[in-house]
């Protein structure tokens, strides 16, 4: 399975999805302008987000791909804590409370979207802006998902699910 990735020519579609993801949470805006976290937590809430965005648009469809993409996200999450020196015995405990923290995260934020505006602001301050002064974040970021979801509504499932996902650039 390991030499199949290492010689394969194209990223897999759940990876080619999943980088994305970790690409669209990356935007400086969110850390510089927004105020975002630049933190371990604060990046993992915005892969987190952008996540929840792409299996929220696949939601009913696709569902091999969906677990695939997660599996994706956890083996990355595993691969990162290692490079950063955590130490093999505590690397799966980690994980799996990433993996609750992820988990609530897009209960939360799929019970917000389908409720009145405010909803997704008080989750995204809860959330994301935890223990960071929230300021005007929470209604941009809100604002940024409900323009990503329009986009995302706009591509098709069978491309994204090929790997062909595109978020837009968030406004400044």
């Amino acid at each position: 399975m390991i030499l199949k990735r290492l010689f394969r020519r194209s990223p897999s579609p759940e990876r080619s999805s999943y980088e994305a993801i970790v690409a669209a949470a990356r935007h400086p805006v969110f850390y510089a302008d927004w105020g975002v976290p630049d933190t371990l937590d604060g990046r993992f809430d915005m892969i987190s987000l952008h996540a929840f965005l792409v299996l929220d648009r696949l939601k009913g469809t696709e569902q091999e791909f969906r677990q695939k993409l997660v599996d994706e996200l956890f083996a990355d999450m595993d691969r990162s804590l290692r490079e950063m020196g955590v130490g093999d015995l505590s690397v799966g405990k980690k994980v799996r409370k990433m993996a609750e923290v992820f988990y609530g995260r897009l209960a939360a934020y799929d019970k917000a979207v389908a409720g009145p505006p405010d909803e997704l602001q008080a989750a995204l301050a809860r959330n994301v802006y935890a223990d960071a002064p929230v300021g005007q974040g929470p209604s941009l970021l809100a604002a940024h998902v409900a323009e990503q979801r329009q986009h995302l509504a706009s591509q098709e499932t069978g491309a994204i699910a090929g790997g062909k996902v595109h978020f837009r650039e968030p406004a400044r």
